[in-house]
């Protein structure tokens, strides 16, 4: 019999047991809901059946509830009564309290260890979208990347970025005759922005020691599944940082993980709360990308889920990949929710016993409408189903516990501490430092001159030698012209030529290096 994690059931009026199998879990799902109909328990349960299967989840804690998976449940919580009563009516005979091993995450470090990238691995495509970026500023972002392989400058953190701008910007000339345009108007804009993401704590997403995506796929000592937390109640109020992050980490399992094939059980699920906040206002390109990962992806053990308030939300050709759906309530007070409730509706295989559309408008909290893949792969018929009580405690868990989790942690340490290695930043601070000296030298060498002149002429002025007129007369043209000569040069280096000539040795040497 094929392993499942279980996710509810019935009495009288409701239908058979559902239960989401292992094996097809990697074929991705979607939960949704309206607000408060019951969305953050099912994903709680979800994460801790896959858990026990051992499973490792990665989830975004929005809310900041679900750090209780970290503690078990107990028989003194006030709806203990109601968990027991519900788990007897579905026949969930083997319920009992217990926790999950959970390792916290939290990219501005505070509520968990910190997670980062790099520039160079974030790539073009995704910064631009977290920056906002309009189409030219795009193509000036993949001139810096490309700029940053061909010279040898690596792009690690914000600084580095930064400083390629700002020598992008003075080369703009010789670039442009290369890769087309390159605007100062529209790197002020990136620079603009890149503020403005550093204001937004952005900055700390970017440096090192990066994230090892196996410290994401572990499992504890019993065989359990870790379960790793994002807390993302803070980084919410950037909603373009948060959705960038999730769609990097997903792009990145799909980049390094290898090809399995259809395995007994998935490799990794990752769960994607919020998810409108991913394809609101997202470039086709983008969501064409997100298709494409969420198509292939599932050959390399990785589930996708989808926690949103409508399904609606997710664009028609994704939703057409998510199998496993768990639909709470859906509330149609205006002309477009009876639309949407419709359109939800139909997405599912339908059940002769009730209504699909009316079963989504009347199911209560803690209740939903299901349809799980079968055997080889087909989809359910939708069921009424109450989802099964939690095992872990329900609701946050306190700071002290937190803290004491992180002190334990396999992590602890690891990540605690940025590494700044030698990048473009560095790179680039080093050549302008050596072109200004060089600089220095022209300009002392150029001042020396009128003082060498002076004492050259005094010299011949008191020299007790004897010349030929004629002979006199051509030194004195000689000297003439020469004394000219060089005060022209002195002159045109002290003037804009001079400044011309010292951009083109900082060109040159940039170029060069």
């Amino acid at each position: 019999m094929e392993q499942t994690v279980f996710v509810g059931g019935g009495g009288a009026s409701y239908g058979v047991k559902q239960g989401l199998t292992l094996k097809y879990a990697n074929r991705h799902g979607l939960v949704a809901g309206a607000t408060g109909t019951g969305k953050t328990v099912t994903l709680q349960i979800l994460a801790e059946g896959l858990s026990n299967a051992g499973v490792p989840v990665i989830l975004s804690d929005v809310k900041g509830d679900l750090s209780g998976l970290a503690k078990p449940g107990t028989a003194s919580h006030k709806l203990h009564q109601a968990f027991s009563s519900r788990a007897e009516t579905i026949g969930f005979d083997h319920f009992s309290y217990h926790a999950c091993p959970v390792t916290f995450w939290d990219l501005f470090g505070e509520q968990g260890h910190p997670v980062r990238t790099t520039i160079a691995e974030m790539g073009p495509l995704l910064l631009a979208r977290l920056l906002e970026l309009s189409e030219a500023q795009e193509g000036i972002l993949n001139i810096a990347f490309r700029l940053s392989d061909s010279e040898g400058l690596p792009l690690l953190d914000l600084k580095d970025l930064q400083a390629l701008l700002v020598w992008i910007g003075e080369n703009r000339g010789e670039l442009s005759l290369r890769y087309g345009n390159v605007s100062t108007a529209s790197i002020g804009a990136i620079q603009r922005r890149l503020l403005v993401l550093e204001n937004q704590g952005g900055d700390k997403l970017f440096g090192e020691p990066a994230l090892d995506l196996a410290d994401l796929m572990r499992c504890d000592e019993t065989g359990k599944g870790v379960v790793n937390i994002l807390a993302a109640d803070k980084l919410m109020a950037s909603p373009g940082l948060y959705s960038t992050f999730l769609l990097w980490l997903l792009s990145e399992l799909f980049e390094e993980l290898p090809e399995v094939g259809d395995p007994d059980k998935p490799k990794l699920v990752f769960f994607f709360d919020e998810a409108h906040l991913l394809f609101d206002d997202a470039p086709k390109a983008l969501v064409d990308k997100v298709e494409q990962v969420a198509r292939l992806i599932r050959s390399k053990g990785v589930g996708i889920y989808f926690i949103t308030q409508n399904p609606v939300d997710v664009p028609e050709d994704i939703l057409g990949q998510l199998g496993n759906r768990i639909q709470h309530a859906l509330r149609a007070f205006t002309a477009r929710d009876r639309k949407n409730l419709k359109l939800a509706a139909e997405t599912y295989r339908e059940n002769p016993r009730f209504s699909t559309e009316e079963a989504i408008r009347e199911v209560g909290v803690g209740e939903a409408v299901t349809s799980m893949l079968m055997k080889k792969g087909i989809p359910g018929i939708v069921e009424r189903t109450l989802i099964r009580p939690p095992s872990s405690q329900l609701g946050p868990i306190s700071v002290k516990e937190r803290e004491e989790i992180m002190r334990q942690s396999d992590m602890a340490g690891k990540y605690d501490s940025t590494l700044d290695r030698r990048s473009a930043y560095e790179i680039l601070s080093k050549r302008a430092q050596a072109a200004a000296t060089e600089a220095e030298v022209v300009e002392e060498e150029s001042q020396e001159l009128p003082v060498r002149e002076r004492e050259y002429q005094s010299a011949r002025r008191f020299s007790g030698n004897r010349v030929s007129r004629s002979s006199s007369r051509m030194n004195r043209s000689r000297d003439t012209f020469g004394s000219a000569m060089s005060e022209a040069v002195i002159k045109e280096l002290k003037g804009t030529t001079g400044r011309r000539l010292v951009r083109g040795i900082l060109g040159s040497l940039f170029k060069g290096r």
